[in-house]
């Protein structure tokens, strides 16, 4: 792997991580562009440039991580446990899944339920604005919507914020909570493939492509968390979901 692929994967990453397209499959179409291969040490490199994004949370919410919002905090560790779960039961089922017409379709499915769930979401209705009023039952549910995710190209945030909207959440509030939610997710994937390849990864001994993913990908993130809140005030999902369907028919046909 080159600086120019560290900068060009970074760069995806950030872009993609906290809106609701998979992140995981733009790095796995992305990878397939460059011609890098999908071995341990590459899938920790975006395992670990995953994590620098999922840092960029506490540069945008530094209040909520804090002990006065304890509470928020035990509603997504109840939401990080089937997700947690799951994937640590069947981590090698979920790493077997990895293939191009998978994710395609995944993609294709994602974009058609945000544009079902856009349809009959009810914007009149009352709905949550405020992460902190989430109760425990509506987190718990959230965190069932997010094992979907576990399928490559279904996308953490998507399954999260669908789940959230469904529970009676605003879209802003769906997004805040799905940011929040990636923290434990992301802490957790990412000591675990660190500690299971550390080897691999000391003995490819190329930090500097590492360093170098690991700061793009965490300044594109901070901007994007901004612009995407920014984005959904004005606007809905539908955007999104058209643009995961066209972007999984473009795999179809390019791969």
């Amino acid at each position: 792997m080159t600086i120019f692929d560290a900068i060009y994967l970074g760069i995806i990453e950030g872009l993609t991580e906290f809106i609701p397209v998979s992140s995981t499959g733009h790095l796995i179409v992305l990878s397939e562009l460059l011609g890098l291969e999908q071995n341990n040490v590459n899938k920790a490199f975006e395992i670990i440039i995953q994590f620098a994004a999922i840092l960029a949370l506490i540069f945008v919410y530094p209040s909520k991580f804090t002990f006065k919002h304890i509470n928020l905090w035990l509603k997504i560790a109840l939401a990080f446990i089937p997700i947690g779960m799951v994937g640590f039961i069947f981590s090698k089922q979920v790493k077997e899944l990895f293939s191009m017409e998978i994710v395609a379709y995944m993609f294709i499915i994602g974009g058609v339920i945000f544009l079902i769930v856009e349809k009959f979401y009810d914007e009149s209705k009352k709905h949550i604005n405020d992460v902190e009023d989430v109760s425990f039952k509506q987190a718990f549910y959230i965190g069932l919507a997010q094992v979907f995710a576990l399928i490559p190209g279904t996308s953490r945030a998507g399954a999260s914020i669908i789940g959230a909207m469904i529970v009676g959440l605003n879209r802003k509030a769906s997004a805040e909570f799905s940011f929040l939610l990636a923290f434990p997710v992301m802490v957790a994937t990412t000591f675990y493939d660190i500690y299971k390849h550390h080897e691999e990864i000391l003995q490819d001994g190329n930090f500097l492509t590492l360093a170098v993913g690991f700061v793009v990908s965490f300044l594109v993130a901070l901007f994007v968390i901004k612009l995407f809140l920014k984005f959904l005030e004005k606007f809905t999902f539908v955007a999104f979901g058209i643009y995961r369907i066209l972007f999984g028919i473009l795999i179809l046909a390019l791969f």
